[in-house]
């Protein structure tokens, strides 16, 4: 098999079977291949093609009861077992409200379904995976031990295809986040002014757009008042010093489909290797710390006072991981959280730029 040439559905299954305990996102890159290829190229042989109808499939998920919702990107992996509960439809964005699973779903980005059977000793394990136009995992659903299977099959069924193809063009778009950074001339009196008059933190997102900035442009310029730059260890002190203070979290994990948070306290915050771990019954965390280049906390204005946010952003400039206090709409930050993230150990801001 030359270099430049991509493998077979028969290629990539003998490499499966050659790397059986290798992640499916690691031999896919071994392969120069997306993870959604891989996938695809099972099906047939433990994997159905289905319709990645996101309102459709969140709808149908709260019947299968308990599951794993998995939502990553580069750097992090963000899990939370619960059920699918209190589901907002939408076009553009749809939600998931329950009491664990809490998501923000962009259904556009949803282009590739499958639901995956592995077997593994004497169970079966089984998933539903989505991916994006470039083959990117964007959500994951895994099944547990309380799940309903009649209801799970039931929805296999009503969203299978019949397109069982175990082929799958993909697409590498631009990065939407770099792609909207193209004002190289920012009026920082403007961004001031309009940052200092924000009164709910989701307006953050128009500041963004109409000023053509990216995320990280606005923290880096924004000035002290309102971004400072963190030590690298401040990370892991702050997740340390939530368990020890027993501050509850947010916790925000995304990509161009998906953003999952977690809201609550952590326990068990475990390093291993390059990566910082939270392993709670129902929540599970896998970060790198060895990928976040940078590190800020940040301070919006709401109608409620200003919220404080930690913000770890990788070597691409793009936003890994996100942590704020735990608050509800209408509700001060609280001062325990406010107290804890304006106490990190910060750095020059010329050592973050």
């Amino acid at each position: 098999m030359q270099a430049d040439t991509k493998p077979t559905p028969e290629q990539i299954r003998a490499a499966r079977i050659e790397n059986p305990k290798m992640r499916e996102r690691d031999l896919a890159n071994k392969l120069g291949i997306s993870e959604a290829e891989l996938v695809a190229a099972h099906c047939g042989e433990g994997v159905v093609r289905i319709d990645p109808r996101a309102n459709d499939i969140l709808s149908g998920l709260e019947a299968v009861g308990e599951v794993m919702a998995l939502t990553r990107n580069e750097s992090a992996v963000h899990e939370k077992i619960g059920v699918y509960e209190n589901v907002v439809r939408g076009q553009h964005s749809a939600l998931v409200l329950g009491s664990d699973i809490d998501l923000r779903i962009f259904p556009s980005q949803w282009k590739h379904g499958f639901a995956v059977e592995k077997r593994d000793g004497d169970s079966i394990r089984r998933s539903l995976q989505f991916f994006d136009t470039a083959g990117e995992a964007v959500h994951k659903v895994h099944l547990r031990p309380a799940s309903n299977l009649y209801a799970y099959q039931k929805l296999v069924d009503d969203l299978a295809v019949s397109d069982q193809s175990q082929e799958l063009e993909v697409t590498i778009a631009d990065n939407d986040d770099a792609m909207a950074a193209i004002n190289e001339r920012p009026d920082l009196e403007d961004l001031r002014t309009r940052w200092s008059n924000m009164t709910d933190v989701h307006q953050f997102f128009g500041l963004l757009k109409s000023l053509k900035l990216s995320r990280h442009q606005a923290v880096s310029m924004i000035g002290d008042d309102y971004a400072w730059p963190l030590d690298g260890d401040a990370l892991a002190a702050m997740m340390n010093l939530s368990v020890r203070e027993e501050v509850p979290i947010m916790c925000f994990v995304g990509n161009k489909g998906c953003i999952q948070i977690h809201s609550g306290p952590i326990h068990n915050v475990t390093p291993m290797g390059p990566w910082i771990n939270v392993m709670d019954p129902t929540f599970h965390l896998h970060l790198r710390q060895d990928h976040v280049r940078e590190l800020w906390a940040v301070r919006k204005p709401t109608k409620d006072g200003h919220v404080t946010s930690i913000e770890a952003y990788g070597a691409d400039r793009q936003l890994i991981i996100q942590f704020f206090g735990k608050r509800h709409e209408g509700e001060a930050e609280r001062e325990d959280w406010r107290f804890l993230a304006e106490n990190l150990p910060r750095v020059p801001r010329s050592t973050a730029a």
